[in-house]
Parts: structure tokens; C-alpha cells; sequence
């Protein structure tokens, strides 16, 4: 006779569906986080699993613990280089830009007999955020770049403007709650919490960077432990102090992935596949948590229809052209990033605090929330491509080179490091041999990748366009060399 289900059987068999689910998602062309929430839908008291969860607490804490190191791990990732010239507008688009779009939706959503004022308002605080995630799976699974300074404002925008999103919700939540709170004593809250989580985030990254440094850890497998407890400590800081930890977590990747470091590589790779650990559970709780029968509603359908109608097309562009009026980008950029505005998980993480503060509409807000979610990755998902082809924003994508060689920063390593160069057809280096690039002392060809081979360099070997060269050296000598490499041939106008 058979035992009860075991837990641990079960949590590898969806962790294993989920792995087969991402890399089917890349071949049907589907984003993987629907193939997660569709797993734990099938896996939930709805579906063939028939798995009873409808704890909203849990899912609450799950979602705000995962967030917290999707957040790093996308700070982590982030290279100031390419952000610092889009700075600027990509903070007015997560702080402004959600704001605004939080009460362009709070309007039309009022206007229905469903909600009051002040549940609109929280609607629209709840959907008001953007997946950075989302938007890339699918420009990647879709194999399309963008051209220019879109794609570090989309990744900027969409990685910084979840703290915005969640101090509206909580705000909302207050406001419901709390109707006496005075609007100054929220305003002055705001302010505190953003600029403790920046300052707070920034010196724990500062501070990390010095202590990894320093105080050489004797095994290294061990620095994943320090990269868990950097995180933890800084959100938990963040917060006895009344900031903003999902903003603190954020920016101290930021400030980690600038810095030097032991084995940052490794730590690197480390917070990337756990951060799509932390994905995988909160969208299977999240599918969970979900009744697909209450989904499939004629209200619930209607309604998620008209707000992600409204979201798409009325409250993204005004909060977009509103934030870049005195911007760079022209009018295409702005129609782009418009319709770049995915919603994700936070969504529906942030769907659960009214379900936890036990409001009396929480259970469907929460099923149009989720519905608006999967309205909004299925229609804007599936046309990114050919919106950017459309307004002629689409770049060739290069594949990533999965080199046989990885180098980390280790106690003796002193400055050296890798880095890879991409040669364009007008390079001043395609054509030329290796002896005549002439580097400096201490920085070297390591790999040649062509196609699909790798090449040990020689002397005479001559650099063809689209080659990809593993360089190793000095990183103080490595961006002059890069630099020459990529200078184009000038050309008579």
C-alpha cells in the first residue's frame, strides 16, 4: 500500500517540470513565467495534482523573500557603464513614471461598480510595476535586440520600479485602513524610506565589496554563503531602519557589480541561477494559490479585460511620454518603451497583502490582477518583436559564447581578468593579423570563437568580421585594447 505523498517528491517533480518548461518555453516561443504559473495551476486543488494551497500569508513571505534576490541578482548583472547615460530618465520612469501610472489606471477602474475610489486607486498601485524579466525572456526567446540606449532603460526601469510599486500598495493599504493618516505624514514617509533604502543599499555594497576583499574566506565554495547573507542582512537593515529593502537590494547589486572583488564571477553566476530558483517557486505558489475556475469568470474576464486594455494603451504611454518629454529618445523609442510595460510576478506578489490584510474585495482583486498579468505577457509578449521591427528599432542579436575558459578574481590573481570583444564588419581590426595588432605588455588573445569553432591564436592569424575574442590582461590596459579593436573604419559621408 502506498504512503501518503511525500513533499520532498513532489517539490522535484515541479522543479523538474519547470526546467523542462524553460527550455521548451525558447522553442514554442511561449515566456517561461506562463509555463510556471501553468504548472503550479495544473499542480494546484484545480488540476491533475490536486494540491489544496491557499495560504496567502505564506505566498506573501515566499514572494517577498524570492523578490528580494531577483532584485540583487539584477543589480548584480547591471553595468553602471551602460546605465549612466540613461540614468536619469530611467529613475523618473520608476518613481514618476509608476506613480502616474498608478492613478491614470486608479481613474477608469473607479468607474466601475465593483470598486470604490480607494480600491481603485490600490488596483492601480498593485499593476503600476513592470517585469524586466518578462520583457528580455521574450526578446531573447525571439532572438531581437534593440537598438541604442533602449535596452539598459528598459533593464533600469524595470529592475528599480518595484520599491515604488510596493510603497503605493502598502500606502493604499494603509489608506483603507487608516483613513485618518494625513497625506504629508505619507509624502515625508516616502521620501525617508527611498532615500534610507538608496543610502543604506549603497553602503552595503561598498562595504561587501571591502569585506569579501579582506577577509579571505579559506574555502571557496563558502562565498555563495557570503552572497546569501550579504542580501539578507541588507533588505533586514534596510528595513529596522524604516527604508525601503527591495530598493536597498537592488542598489547594492548594483554597487557589488562595479566593484572588485574575490571570486565575483562565480558569485555572480551563483545569485543569476538563483535567482531563477527564487522565480521558479514564487510563480509556482503563485499558480497555487490560483482557483483557474474562479479565473474563467465572465466578471472576472470582463473586467481584467478593460484594465489591461486601459494599462496597455491609455496608461503606459502617458506615464512613458510624460517622463521622457525631455529626453533623447524620439517619438518611436517612446511608442516602444510604451508598449514594453509587461507585467510580471510582483503583481501578483503584491495582489496577496490585500488577501493578507483581509479586505473584502482581495480575492477578486486577486483574480483580475492575475488575469491582467497573463492578458498583458500574452498580447504584448507576443508582439514585441514585431513591434520593434515595426518601428525599426530591432538589432541583430548575438549568441552567447559558452567559452571552455572561465576566469575568476582569486587572492592572486592581482588585476587581471577576461573580457570578450564582438569585431563588426567595419572594425579596423577585421583583416589584420594577430602579430600586427601590436597590444600592450600583459594583454593577450586567449580564443578565437568563428561560427561554430574555437581557434588558439597564432602570429599570423587574420581576424575576420563577426569574430568573438576571449582577451586576457590587465584590466587597467584591457579597455584601451577593447576600444582600438571596436573603432570603426571612417567612412566619407
Amino acid at each position: 500500500m502506498l504512503q501518503a505523498v511525500n513533499p520532498f517528491l513532489v517539490t522535484g517533480l515541479l522543479f523538474f517540470l519547470s526546467l523542462v518548461a524553460g527550455s521548451l518555453s525558447e522553442k514554442i516561443k511561449v515566456p517561461a513565467l506562463i509555463l510556471f504559473l501553468g504548472i503550479g495551476m495544473l499542480a494546484g486543488v484545480d488540476g491533475p495534482g490536486g494540491l489544496n494551497f491557499s495560504d496567502a500569508n505564506a505566498a506573501n513571505s515566499v514572494g517577498s523573500f524570492a523578490l528580494a534576490f531577483i532584485l540583487f541578482s539584477g543589480g548584480f548583472q547591471t553595468k553602471w557603464t551602460d546605465i549612466k547615460p540613461i540614468i536619469t530618465q530611467g529613475v523618473v520612469l520608476s518613481t514618476l513614471g509608476v506613480f502616474v501610472t498608478a492613478v491614470a489606471m486608479a481613474i477608469p477602474i473607479a468607474m466601475l461598480p465593483q470598486f470604490t475610489y480607494k480600491d481603485a486607486f490600490l488596483l492601480g498601485a498593485i499593476i503600476s510595476s513592470t517585469d524586466a524579466a518578462a520583457v528580455f525572456s521574450i526578446l531573447r526567446t525571439q532572438k531581437v535586440g534593440l537598438r541604442g540606449s533602449l535596452r539598459p532603460l528598459l533593464e533600469f526601469e524595470s529592475g528599480s520600479n518595484d520599491p515604488m510599486a510596493v510603497f503605493l500598495t502598502l500606502t493604499a493599504i494603509t489608506w483603507l485602513t487608516s483613513p485618518e493618516v494625513p497625506v504629508n505624514e505619507l509624502a515625508v514617509k516616502f521620501v525617508v524610506q527611498m532615500a534610507a533604502g538608496g543610502a543604506v543599499g549603497f553602503l552595503m555594497g561598498r562595504f561587501s565589496c571591502w569585506a569579501i576583499q579582506r577577509l579571505h574566506v579559506a574555502n571557496e565554495a563558502l562565498y555563495p554563503v557570503w552572497g546569501i547573507s550579504i542580501v539578507m542582512a541588507t533588505f533586514g537593515l534596510t528595513e529596522t531602519v524604516y527604508g525601503n529593502g527591495y530598493l536597498a537590494v537592488y542598489v547594492c547589486g548594483i554597487v557589488m557589480g562595479g566593484g572588485d572583488f574575490l571570486y565575483k564571477y562565480s558569485l555572480q553566476r551563483f545569485h543569476e541561477g538563483f535567482a531563477w530558483l527564487m522565480q521558479i517557486i514564487m510563480f509556482l505558489i503563485l499558480g497555487l494559490l490560483v482557483n483557474p475556475l474562479e479565473i474563467i469568470n465572465f466578471s472576472v474576464i470582463n473586467v481584467g479585460m478593460l484594465i489591461s486594455l486601459c494599462l496597455m494603451l491609455v496608461a503606459r504611454p502617458i506615464a512613458v511620454f510624460i517622463c521622457t518629454l525631455f529626453s533623447h529618445f524620439n517619438w518611436r523609442e517612446k511608442l516602444f518603451v510604451s508598449w514594453t510595460g509587461l507585467r510580471g510576478a510582483v503583481p501578483i506578489i503584491l495582489a496577496t497583502y490585500p488577501l493578507t490584510e483581509g479586505h473584502p474585495q482581495a480575492k477578486y482583486m486577486f483574480n483580475v490582477i492575475f488575469f491582467v498579468v497573463l492578458t498583458s505577457v500574452m498580447i504584448q509578449g507576443k508582439t514585441l518583436a514585431d513591434a520593434a521591427k515595426l518601428l525599426k528599432l530591432d538589432a541583430a542579436v548575438r549568441e552567447a559564447k559558452s567559452w571552455t575558459l572561465n576566469f575568476d578574481i582569486t587572492p592572486t590573481s592581482g588585476a587581471d581578468e577576461t573580457r570578450e570583444v564582438d569585431l563588426l564588419p567595419d572594425s579596423v581590426a577585421v583583416g589584420m593579423s594577430v602579430k600586427d595588432l601590436r597590444f600592450p605588455d600583459g594583454v593577450t588573445i586567449l580564443l578565437i570563437n568563428r561560427g561554430d569553432k574555437y581557434m588558439i591564436p597564432k602570429g599570423g592569424t587574420v581576424l575576420e568580421s563577426d569574430d568573438t575574442l576571449l582577451l586576457f590582461g590587465d584590466r587597467a590596459k584591457l579597455s584601451g585594447v577593447e576600444q582600438s579593436l571596436i573603432r570603426r573604419i571612417e567612412r566619407e559621408a
